[in-house]
């Protein structure tokens, strides 16, 4: 049995400005929402998979695919703005309260990470558990270095965007530098219920590679994803 029982929450409200009903739109021949939902079905160590959505469509194919959908999510936390802390607390919240227990860990995966895998999931658990850190966030190598990234004044004029070391910086020579990649948040459940966020002075990385990172925000995005799982359907992982 598990040490953690990690319950995941998956979010994915109905309403989206740039891609319209995004979460469920087709891509590499499912639903966006299905990719994130297999990949927790196949992570051994979550015993829970809930779709958090204020939409009966997107419940309805959460369901087909196999996650829980026991509530639907209140319309004051599916705002274009409405922030993902409030969302994940209100599911804990709803579980604990008409279920009973605690789980040990909480999950958020997002719907717009597709390439994600079981691999990733059980990778994270395995850091907490090794580090005993609050939390893991997922990270990949940064795709604009903060040294080389610029800003242009009301003039036009470029200038750097943050202070630099001085003289030139051959790339092979930057120091490391990670962003968040959207794919994996996980923390202790008292840690995100109590003080309300996924990252504290004792949050691990878990480092994954671009070609799993890729968040979709734009219809660019849609369609280089949905290259990618297509030719992953056509040609396996690899």
């Amino acid at each position: 049995m598990h040490p953690l029982r990690i319950l995941t929450v998956i979010t994915a409200r109905g309403g989206s400005k740039t891609i319209p009903r995004k979460n469920i739109v087709h891509v590499g021949g499912k639903p966006l929402i299905a990719w994130t939902i297999e990949a927790a079905k196949a992570s051994p160590s979550l015993a829970r998979i809930l779709v958090s959505t204020d939409d009966e469509e997107i419940g309805e194919i959460a369901r087909r695919w196999g996650a829980e959908v026991p509530f639907i999510r209140p319309a004051e936390l599916a705002g274009d703005t409405s922030p993902h802390i409030p969302v994940v607390q209100h599911a804990v919240r709803w579980v604990e309260a008409h279920e009973g227990g605690k789980p040990d860990g909480i999950l958020l995966l997002q719907p717009t990470t597709p390439l994600r895998t079981s691999e990733d999931i059980e990778g994270a658990i395995r850091l907490m558990l090794e580090k005993g850190c609050d939390s893991v966030l997922s990270v990949c190598e940064a795709a604009s270095h903060p040294y080389l990234t610029k800003r242009i004044t009301k003039q036009g004029f470029i200038e750097d965007f943050s202070d630099t070391p001085e003289g030139y910086l051959a790339r092979q020579a930057l120091p490391p530098a990670y962003a968040l990649n959207g794919a994996l948040y996980l923390a202790r459940r008292d840690v995100l219920m109590e003080e309300g966020t996924f990252q504290t002075g004792s949050t691990c990385a878990y480092i994954m590679p671009p070609e799993r990172s890729l968040d979709i925000d734009t219809p660019w995005d849609l369609f280089l994803v949905d290259l990618i799982l297509q030719h992953r359907n056509s040609h396996g992982p690899h």
